[in-house]
């Protein structure tokens, strides 16, 4: 989804002008000289500079970056391997691990074409068998389709996503009840359009080994979506439905909320940021995230949607809250789609900030 007008326009400004903003009497902003000691800083905060921020992960996973710093530093894959193989098939960690490797080794054939991701190409070569290199090589086959194939559409874009569908199924066969190949293929199903009933029939394969799979069900639901293959109704009907048969302690609760994200308008008014719709789906994904376990992989994922729009809504305490949490790493929606992911994180921060502090609020009243 496309970042909402009003907030391009906005975050321009405040990419410009956010060191400068302050508080003003009544709550409201205003800019101030550079250089003011009254200026609202996100670095007073303990916040990362944006230069800082990691946009490769959602969430802190030091034995991720340890392991792809090794395959990325030495050429060998042994490190990825293992990783993966003693990271447990059930839960999300799993998934998200086997995105980065392949998010990685997409960038570097972009950084290199034709000759990057060696380490990959030698775990296919030198370990056909291994189940966890035959997920990452899938995984990157799609988001080569989806990034540098000429486009949804084009001819490259297709073949790729053929060869990423056979990839999928391989690696499906090599890992009897781990959704992760399944979890994959509902990308290329969405790419590939596949009709609603070959689309049920790999997601009930999905369910039955994982049913209450956060990362599935963010997969699938951009298939519902109206940019798809779906609507707006048929979007929100399968959130609420799975956030309904979720059990506490689910973020699936959250899931409408990413349904609300995929409908906004392109045209927005300043109400509908407070209209029953938004509000009752933001609640959700606060219950949701407060219920969680605390170490749930997926949990920095509904806070970086949470931010975006607990600072349209001026909720700016529930906001920091968020950040307090998230900052540091920004490779999550609704950055991820962005094409500077990091400035757009940095302009709902600094929002935030500034908000935050014309409300009272400051360094000493944020909880740690």
């Amino acid at each position: 989804m496309e970042i909402l007008w009003f907030l391009i326009a906005l975050g321009l400004l405040v990419a410009a002008f956010s060191p400068y903003m302050r508080r003003r009497r009544g709550g409201s902003l205003r800019l101030v000289a550079p250089g003011s000691p009254d200026a609202a800083d996100p670095e007073n905060y303990g916040f990362a500079r944006q230069e800082h921020l990691d946009i490769r992960v959602p969430g802190p996973d030091e034995d991720l970056m340890e392991a792809l710093d090794a395959v990325q530093r030495t050429g060998r894959w042994q490190a990825a391997s293992q990783l993966l193989a003693g990271t447990p098939k059930e839960g999300e960690l799993r998934w998200q691990r086997v995105q980065a490797f392949g998010g990685a080794a997409a960038l570097e054939l972009v950084a290199e074409p034709g000759v990057g991701a060696r380490w990959l190409k030698a775990w296919r070569l030198e370990a056909e068998k291994d189940a966890g290199g035959a997920q990452v090589h899938a995984e990157l086959l799609v988001q080569q389709a989806w990034r540098h194939s000429g486009g949804v559409g084009s001819t490259d874009h297709r073949i790729i996503l053929e060869e990423a569908r056979e990839a999928c199924r391989k690696a499906a066969l090599l890992a009897p009840g781990d959704p992760v190949p399944f979890i994959t293929e509902l990308a290329v199903a969405r790419a590939l359009g596949y009709s609603e009933a070959e689309f049920d029939a790999l997601w009930a394969k999905v369910i039955d080994v994982a049913p209450a799979h956060m990362g599935a069900h963010l997969a699938a639901l951009h298939y519902w979506c109206e940019k798809w293959h779906g609507s707006r109704e048929k979007a929100d009907a399968f959130a609420h439905a799975a956030a309904a048969r979720a059990p506490r302690g689910s973020l699936l609760a959250a899931l409408p909320l990413f349904a609300v994200y995929e409908h906004v308008p392109d045209v927005v008014l300043t109400n509908y940021w407070r209209g029953a719709v938004v509000t009752r789906a933001v609640e959700g994904a606060l219950y949701a995230v407060h219920t969680a376990r605390q170490d749930d992989p997926v949990l920095a994922h509904v806070r970086h949607m949470l931010l975006s729009f607990l600072v349209p809504m001026e909720r700016w305490a529930e906001a920091m809250e968020q950040i307090r949490h998230i900052d540091g790493c920004v490779g999550a929606l609704p950055w991820s789609v962005s094409a500077d992911p990091a400035a757009q994180y940095a302009v709902f921060r600094a929002l935030a900030v500034a908000g935050y502090e014309a409300n009272g609020g400051s360094p000493a009243t944020l909880p740690h």
